[in-house]
Protein backbone atom coordinates (compact mmCIF):
# COMPACT_ATOMS: atom_id res chain seq x y z
CA UNK A 1 0.00 0.00 0.00
CA UNK A 2 1.25 3.44 -0.85
CA UNK A 3 0.36 4.97 2.53
CA UNK A 4 -0.31 8.46 1.25
CA UNK A 5 -3.36 9.99 -0.37
CA UNK A 6 -1.04 11.96 -2.62
CA UNK A 7 -0.01 8.78 -4.38
CA UNK A 8 -2.27 6.58 -6.51
CA UNK A 9 -3.60 3.50 -4.68
CA UNK A 10 -3.93 0.49 -6.97
CA UNK A 11 -6.44 -2.03 -5.59
CA UNK A 12 -7.36 -5.46 -6.94
CA UNK A 13 -10.54 -7.08 -5.60
CA UNK A 14 -10.54 -10.89 -5.82
CA UNK A 15 -13.18 -13.60 -5.45
CA UNK A 16 -13.48 -17.11 -6.85
CA UNK A 17 -14.68 -16.57 -10.43
CA UNK A 18 -14.83 -12.78 -10.78
CA UNK A 19 -18.52 -12.68 -11.71
CA UNK A 20 -20.29 -11.65 -8.48
CA UNK A 21 -18.35 -10.38 -5.47
CA UNK A 22 -15.17 -8.88 -6.88
CA UNK A 23 -16.77 -7.03 -9.82
CA UNK A 24 -19.36 -5.71 -7.36
CA UNK A 25 -16.61 -4.56 -4.98
CA UNK A 26 -14.92 -2.85 -7.93
CA UNK A 27 -18.16 -1.03 -8.83
CA UNK A 28 -18.98 -0.08 -5.22
CA UNK A 29 -15.46 1.24 -4.62
CA UNK A 30 -15.54 3.17 -7.89
CA UNK A 31 -18.88 4.66 -6.80
CA UNK A 32 -17.40 5.84 -3.49
CA UNK A 33 -14.36 7.24 -5.28
CA UNK A 34 -16.51 9.08 -7.81
CA UNK A 35 -18.80 10.49 -5.09
CA UNK A 36 -15.73 11.88 -3.33
CA UNK A 37 -14.12 13.23 -6.50
CA UNK A 38 -10.93 11.28 -5.87
CA UNK A 39 -10.58 9.24 -9.05
CA UNK A 40 -7.07 10.58 -9.53
CA UNK A 41 -6.02 8.83 -6.32
CA UNK A 42 -7.14 5.30 -7.22
CA UNK A 43 -6.95 2.56 -9.82
CA UNK A 44 -9.44 -0.27 -9.22
CA UNK A 45 -9.72 -3.69 -10.87
CA UNK A 46 -11.08 -7.14 -10.09
CA UNK A 47 -10.09 -10.73 -10.83
CA UNK A 48 -10.84 -14.32 -9.85
CA UNK A 49 -8.63 -17.02 -8.40
CA UNK A 50 -9.91 -19.30 -11.17
CA UNK A 51 -10.31 -18.51 -14.85
CA UNK A 52 -13.52 -20.47 -15.49
CA UNK A 53 -15.46 -17.33 -16.44
CA UNK A 54 -12.63 -15.51 -18.21
CA UNK A 55 -13.96 -13.08 -20.81
CA UNK A 56 -17.51 -13.13 -19.42
CA UNK A 57 -19.42 -10.20 -17.94
CA UNK A 58 -20.68 -10.30 -14.37
CA UNK A 59 -23.50 -12.67 -13.45
CA UNK A 60 -26.79 -11.28 -14.82
CA UNK A 61 -28.50 -11.53 -11.42
CA UNK A 62 -25.62 -9.70 -9.80
CA UNK A 63 -25.76 -6.97 -12.42
CA UNK A 64 -29.49 -6.51 -11.78
CA UNK A 65 -29.12 -6.26 -7.99
CA UNK A 66 -26.18 -3.87 -8.32
CA UNK A 67 -28.01 -1.69 -10.83
CA UNK A 68 -30.92 -1.38 -8.39
CA UNK A 69 -28.43 0.38 -6.09
CA UNK A 70 -26.94 2.50 -8.84
CA UNK A 71 -23.84 0.41 -9.57
CA UNK A 72 -22.98 -0.55 -13.15
CA UNK A 73 -20.97 -3.77 -13.36
CA UNK A 74 -19.02 -3.32 -16.57
CA UNK A 75 -15.87 -5.32 -15.90
CA UNK A 76 -15.07 -8.51 -17.76
CA UNK A 77 -13.95 -11.55 -15.77
CA UNK A 78 -10.30 -12.41 -15.71
CA UNK A 79 -8.13 -14.61 -13.53
CA UNK A 80 -5.43 -13.31 -11.21
CA UNK A 81 -2.11 -13.19 -13.08
CA UNK A 82 0.46 -13.59 -10.28
CA UNK A 83 3.44 -12.51 -12.37
CA UNK A 84 1.70 -9.19 -13.12
CA UNK A 85 -0.88 -8.47 -10.42
CA UNK A 86 1.38 -8.82 -7.39
CA UNK A 87 3.72 -6.26 -8.95
CA UNK A 88 1.07 -3.89 -10.31
CA UNK A 89 -1.26 -3.63 -7.31
CA UNK A 90 -0.60 -2.15 -3.88
CA UNK A 91 -3.45 -4.00 -2.20
CA UNK A 92 -5.10 -7.30 -3.13
CA UNK A 93 -8.46 -7.59 -1.38
CA UNK A 94 -9.92 -11.10 -1.02
CA UNK A 95 -13.58 -11.79 -0.34
CA UNK A 96 -13.17 -14.86 1.89
CA UNK A 97 -10.66 -17.09 3.69
CA UNK A 98 -10.37 -19.50 0.76
CA UNK A 99 -9.53 -16.60 -1.57
CA UNK A 100 -6.89 -15.44 0.93
CA UNK A 101 -5.40 -18.93 1.06
CA UNK A 102 -5.40 -19.25 -2.73
CA UNK A 103 -3.77 -15.83 -3.13
CA UNK A 104 -1.12 -16.62 -0.52
CA UNK A 105 -0.27 -19.69 -2.60
CA UNK A 106 0.05 -17.57 -5.75
CA UNK A 107 2.13 -14.78 -4.21
CA UNK A 108 5.66 -14.80 -5.62
CA UNK A 109 7.29 -13.55 -2.42
CA UNK A 110 6.78 -12.08 1.04
CA UNK A 111 6.13 -8.61 -0.38
CA UNK A 112 3.28 -10.06 -2.44
CA UNK A 113 1.85 -11.92 0.54
CA UNK A 114 1.89 -8.69 2.54
CA UNK A 115 -0.43 -7.06 -0.01
CA UNK A 116 -3.24 -9.56 0.64
CA UNK A 117 -6.06 -8.49 2.94
CA UNK A 118 -9.64 -9.60 3.45
CA UNK A 119 -12.52 -7.32 2.46
CA UNK A 120 -14.18 -7.64 5.86
CA UNK A 121 -11.01 -6.32 7.54
CA UNK A 122 -12.41 -2.91 6.60
CA UNK A 123 -16.06 -3.52 7.52
CA UNK A 124 -17.31 -1.13 10.14
CA UNK A 125 -20.84 -2.27 10.98
CA UNK A 126 -21.75 -5.66 9.55
CA UNK A 127 -20.10 -8.23 11.84
CA UNK A 128 -19.14 -10.78 9.15
CA UNK A 129 -15.73 -12.46 8.70
CA UNK A 130 -16.22 -13.01 4.97
CA UNK A 131 -18.27 -11.72 2.08
CA UNK A 132 -20.48 -14.74 1.30
CA UNK A 133 -20.77 -15.87 -2.30
CA UNK A 134 -24.34 -15.14 -3.47
CA UNK A 135 -24.04 -17.29 -6.61
CA UNK A 136 -26.26 -20.10 -5.36
CA UNK A 137 -28.40 -17.91 -3.11
CA UNK A 138 -31.47 -15.89 -3.80
CA UNK A 139 -32.42 -12.29 -3.41
CA UNK A 140 -31.31 -12.04 0.23
CA UNK A 141 -27.83 -13.32 -0.59
CA UNK A 142 -27.23 -10.65 -3.21
CA UNK A 143 -28.57 -7.92 -0.92
CA UNK A 144 -26.40 -9.04 2.01
CA UNK A 145 -23.34 -9.15 -0.20
CA UNK A 146 -23.97 -5.60 -1.46
CA UNK A 147 -24.60 -4.38 2.11
CA UNK A 148 -21.27 -5.87 3.19
CA UNK A 149 -19.41 -4.42 0.22
CA UNK A 150 -20.85 -0.94 0.74
CA UNK A 151 -19.79 -1.02 4.39
CA UNK A 152 -16.33 -2.50 3.81
CA UNK A 153 -15.51 -0.43 0.72
CA UNK A 154 -16.37 2.75 2.63
CA UNK A 155 -14.14 1.54 5.47
CA UNK A 156 -11.33 0.82 3.02
CA UNK A 157 -11.74 4.21 1.38
CA UNK A 158 -11.70 5.95 4.76
CA UNK A 159 -8.61 3.98 5.79
CA UNK A 160 -6.72 4.89 2.62
CA UNK A 161 -7.73 8.55 2.75
CA UNK A 162 -7.32 8.74 6.54
CA UNK A 163 -10.91 9.86 7.15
Amino acid sequence: MRGSVMERNKILFVCLGNICRSPSAEAVMNGIIEKNGSGHLFEIDSAGVIGTHEGEPADARMKKHALNRGYHLTSISRPVVPSVDFDDFDLIVAMDEQNVSDLLGMAPDEAGRNKIVKMTDYARNMGYNEVPDPYYGGYAGFQLMLDLLEDACQGLYDHLTRK
